[in-house]
């Protein structure tokens, strides 16, 4: 948007003449179009609210603001051949009529300008960041691990077969990997453990018309019983990737089939591969909730397979609801990792994993740094805009140098205040994450210690 003053003949053809605006230290400044400066931020809550620049918005798009590394000639290029020539242009119109403004004000319009409007998204993510480090079920006191023991284990996986499971991922097709990874975690269960296979979203494709029968069919295709590799992989093999979600209906089907078995006499797990939310008008919060709640306590188990916001958001309440936990993998050997190192039913096998996978620890501080670069990134370039531009003022004696030096100083010291902050956010999420895998390892260490001269034959 360009904020040109009158002409003349629009002076003489409306029988006014405006005056010159007034030369004060007022940081609300109005321009010949009747749109008011308002006076920028300078606190950290302030310069996180503000709006996209007048000259950027529409024009900037959000990728390209925060491109950098191989990408950064995507911003330069948008600087070089769009931003530069838009903001001298606008920028030769206003001071060419705004004269003797103070250095606050050429801030204040920059800012107005020239500023990001995309601090508000990201600030909100990193405030809310969770490292997502979880403390695994051990058992507590001899008795609980007898019981343990004596426990027959069923267990019932719930196979997401909807549409979305067509796609494909690193290392393959998600529906072909969730199979042969599911294959070979069956295939090391215990000899005792009871298994069943139930395929839901199989039924029908994700049209309208087919609803209805996609999300009626929940489809036990494997009965609950002792695992045989043959009939259990064919099993398997029989349905593929089809229709509509209902995760809510597949857990009711799983609480239905586990009612007769007592949480005192058999160990209830239910496993969930899935890659999105519920799409049959379900609610599989509340379905969890009340598995949970019954006399079988089944636990819920889920991994998300390549699943967007709104996906990992749902299943993790599910995970939560259910007593259970939940896990993001976004390809072939997350999925391999979690389901055959961390799915693991007996004791043993709990006694040898780690508190938190190196993975884990991996996947945490790269969901930070994708939060914190991009939001140092766009202050960095925001000042680099209103330092050019002051320069550019300055050079074409459209300020005074004394004008120019505040607002540079200005510019800075805004920099320092957001980037300060946000490095301290940054870091304060680390320092949580690192206590949180600490406290973790540790108890997992103390527990194994402990229980090792019970556990030591299993393992």
């Amino acid at each position: 948007m360009v904020l040109a003053g009158c002409s003349g003949e629009d002076e003489k053809a409306s029988g006014e003449k405006k005056n010159d605006p007034p030369q004060e230290e007022a940081r609300e400044q109005e321009t010949f179009s009747d749109e008011k400066i308002p006076e920028a931020a300078d606190d950290i809550e302030g310069m996180v609210a503000q709006k996209p620049g007048k000259i950027l918005e529409g024009k900037l798009e959000p990728e390209v603001e925060i491109a950098d590394l191989w990408d950064a000639k995507k911003y330069t290029g948008f600087n070089e051949e769009t931003l530069q020539p838009a903001a001298e242009k606008e920028m030769k119109a206003y001071f060419s009529e705004q004269k003797d403004l103070s250095g606050s004000q050429v801030y204040d319009y920059l800012v107005y300008q020239l500023g990001s409007g995309l601090y508000q998204s990201y600030y909100e993510e990193l405030v809310s960041f969770e490292h997502g480090h979880e403390m695994p079920e051990l058992p507590d006191g001899e008795d609980e691990i007898q019981q343990a023991k004596n426990q027959k284990s069923n267990i019932v996986i719930l196979m997401d077969a909807s549409g979305s499971m067509k796609a494909d991922v690193s290392g393959g097709n998600k529906m072909m990997l969730a199979k042969e990874t599911i294959k070979e975690f069956t295939s090391s269960l215990e000899d005792d453990a009871s298994v069943s296979l139930m395929a839901y979203g199989h039924v029908g494709t994700g049209n309208d018309e087919d609803k209805a029968e996609s999300c009626s069919r929940i489809d036990e295709v494997f009965p609950l019983g002792a695992y045989e590799k043959t009939a259990f992989n064919k099993s398997m093999d029989s349905f593929e990737a089809s229709g509509w979600t209902p995760l809510a209906g597949a857990i009711d089907k799983a609480r239905e089939l586990l009612s007769a078995y007592n949480s005192t006499d058999y160990k209830n797990t239910i496993y969930i591969v899935s890659d999105g939310v519920e799409t049959c008008d379900g609610d599989p919060v509340e379905a969890a909730q009340q598995l949970q709640g019954s006399n079988i306590e089944a636990k819920v188990n889920i991994i998300g397979f390549d699943v967007d916001d709104e996906g990992q958001k749902q299943l993790k309440e599910v995970a939560e609801a259910g007593g259970g936990t939940y896990a993001t993998v976004r390809d072939k050997d997350e999925l391999e990792d979690q389901v055959l190192k961390k799915w693991k039913p007996s004791l043993g096998q709990i006694f040898s994993q780690l508190g938190v996978p190196l993975h884990e620890t991996v996947d945490q501080k790269e969901r930070l740094l994708d939060i914190s670069n991009p939001i140092r990134l766009i202050s960095d370039r925001e000042k680099d805009r209103i330092k050019s531009a002051v320069s550019f003022l300055e050079s074409e004696e459209l300020i005074s140098p004394e004008a120019a030096e505040e607002a540079e100083e200005l510019a800075e010291t805004r920099h320092e205040i957001r980037d300060s902050h946000f490095k301290d956010l940054y870091e304060q999420k680390e320092e949580e994450a690192q206590k949180a895998r600490d406290e973790i390892n540790g108890k997992v260490e103390a527990w194994k210690d402990k229980w090792y001269e019970v556990l030591k034959d299993e393992n």
